[in-house]
This record gives C-alpha cells, sequence and structure tokens, in this order.
C-alpha cells in the first residue's frame, strides 16, 4: 500500500530558472519517509524503525520541471525488496496531478551503539509488508 504525503515547497529550493532545484527533491523523499516511518500516530518503538535506519543510496528520475506554488506537492511513497538488514522505497512526486519526478533510497537498518548494520525484527517486517507494492509501468 502506498503512502501519500503533501510536501510545501520552499521558496528558497528553486533554482536560478525559476524551477525547483533537482536537489530539493531528496529532502521531499526525506521529509516522506519521516511522514511514514516516524510520525504516524500509531507508531510506536517497536513498529515506527525508530532504532536506526541509513541511507545506502539514491536513485532519481526527473520526468518534468517543477515550478514553486503555494500547492503542495503530493509524494506517494511504498517498500520493496525487505531483506534480512535493508529495504527499498521508492518515491513518485505528482505536481498538479502530473508525475514529476520518481526515485528510490535503499535504507540499511542500523546499530549506532555498535556502530554497525542489525537485522530487522519481526515487527519491522509486518509493519513493511503494510506499506509493500511496486512501482507503475
Amino acid at each position: 500500500m502506498r503512502h501519500t504525503v503533501a510536501v510545501p515547497m520552499r521558496w528558497s529550493d528553486m533554482d536560478a530558472y525559476q524551477h525547483i532545484n533537482n536537489v530539493a527533491f531528496l529532502g521531499y523523499f526525506e521529509m516522506a519517509r519521516v511522514d511514514l516511518f516516524f510520525d504516524q500516530p500509531t507508531h510506536d518503538e517497536k513498529t515506527g524503525l525508530r532504532r536506526g535506519i541509513v541511507v545506502a543510496t539514491h536513485e532519481i528520475a526527473y520526468k518534468r520541471p517543477v515550478l514553486y506554488d503555494a500547492d503542495p506537492l503530493q509524494v506517494q511513497i511504498w517498500v520493496s525488496d525487505v531483506r534480512a538488514a535493508a529495504f527499498t522505497c521508492h518515491y513518485e512526486v505528482f505536481d498538479h496531478g502530473q508525475l514529476a519526478v520518481t526515485g528510490s533510497t535503499l535504507l540499511v537498518t542500523f546499530d549506532f551503539a555498535l556502530n554497525r548494520p542489525r537485522r530487522l525484527t519481526p515487527e519491522e517486517k509486518t509493519f513493511l509488508a503494510r506499506h509493500l507494492d511496486e512501482p507503475r509501468d
């Protein structure tokens, strides 16, 4: 199931060409991840992945330019490829109903006390399973 987050654009996100700068979209992806993994009222320490996750890689594809607007972008986020200690988040960013950007992030669960990756807990796998989906063609 995909999770949709309304993400506001900031005036400072614009580049010299009056478009939203390409690097701003990584921040929009992060806002969607924070909303999904940390800000939902039903999350607790077991299912909110609060024990630690780190970004391993990002991929991003720009489909069309986005102009600054007071209306927020709609970011859909979902999960795939859940493994023992990693999973992938996918994103589709819509500007006024039009697909503007797609991307993905490989996330690794991490134990900061031991400074190394850790395995996903059964509760975390159950939480992630609720957000499994596949990219649309």
